[in-house]
């Protein structure tokens, strides 16, 4: 029989000592290697440059925490109900990550990267051509019926503070790259198709910007997820001291209000009941 291979380069131990990238975990990163360098490290196998590391940790800040969205709500309540499961009520809100918190960050990277996998012959190298791009682009979604990931925010409409951020220091990083090109050529023209002005969101710059560092597509919202860890363990720090959750389960619980049943019913299938 052959013997069975489960080859990593991750994490390793023997009697001695515990290898990370292989690196010597105690020696060479413990104190040395940053939490957000190593979360790249981790999901590249190559150790990013100071310039990546510090555009990287600019999104994982980004994202950690915006308030009482519904991921920090229901990471409150999910506490309220089991305060001897910290990992439940940590879930609870990371599970609430998709297309409307945190998941725009993988949407927006993936569309992106789409858009310019797409492209035929070389990317535009100046702002017309990439306005002119992304007009096509912002064209085509909309005679689809279909939204452009990262455009417009319910709380920012005059402006998302943290794009304009992040676009600054991808710039000074030098990884201001084609995914963050097109994700602002967009913010530039699409007045044009869509007849009013929309912001360009946080979570979707940051999925430019994580795209343009070249990491995995698949993993972006995991990044998101990543950073949004950290806000939720402050959020319910914050819980035990100032604790808010048991007021918004009582305001549901006195404010709502009988009423009839509505029932279900189902739209017709197209075609039926015609005759054949």
């Amino acid at each position: 029989m052959t013997t069975p291979g489960y080859p990593t380069a991750l994490g390793a131990s023997s009697l001695e000592s515990i290898t990370l990238l292989g690196s010597d975990l105690a020696d060479d990163v413990m104190g040395t290697v940053g939490f957000g360098e190593l979360a790249f490290w981790l999901a590249t196998q190559r150790r990013p440059s100071p310039g990546e590391t510090r555009v990287f940790e600019a999104v994982l800040a980004a994202l950690a925490d915006h308030g009482f969205t519904p991921t920090a709500i229901v990471t409150r309540l999910t506490y309220l109900s089991a305060p001897d499961s910290i990992q439940g009520a940590l879930a609870a809100g990371l599970l609430g990550g998709g297309s409307r918190f945190l998941g725009v960050t993988e949407d927006c990277g993936r569309f992106l990267h789409d858009v310019l996998a797409r492209v035929d012959g070389a990317l535009p190298t100046d702002d017309a051509g990439w306005d002119a791009l992304a007009l096509e682009t912002v064209t085509a979604q909309r005679a689809a019926g279909r939204f452009v990931p990262g455009l417009g925010h319910h709380v920012h409409k005059q402006g998302d503070p943290r794009t304009p951020r992040l676009f600054q220091i991808a710039t000074e990083e030098g990884h201001y790259g084609p995914h963050l090109s097109l994700f602002a050529a967009i913010g530039r023209v699409h007045p044009q198709v869509l007849g009013r002005q929309l912001p360009l969101n946080g979570a979707g710059v940051c999925g430019a910007a994580l795209a343009d560092l070249g990491l995995p597509l698949e993993l972006l919202r995991g990044f998101a997820l990543l950073a949004r860890t950290a806000g939720l363990i402050g959020q319910l720090a914050e819980e035990l001291r100032h604790p808010v959750a048991n007021d918004v389960f009582l305001s549901v619980d006195l404010f709502n209000r009988p009423v009839d049943p509505d029932p279900f019913v189902p739209a017709p299938l197209p075609g039926a009941g015609a005759e054949h």
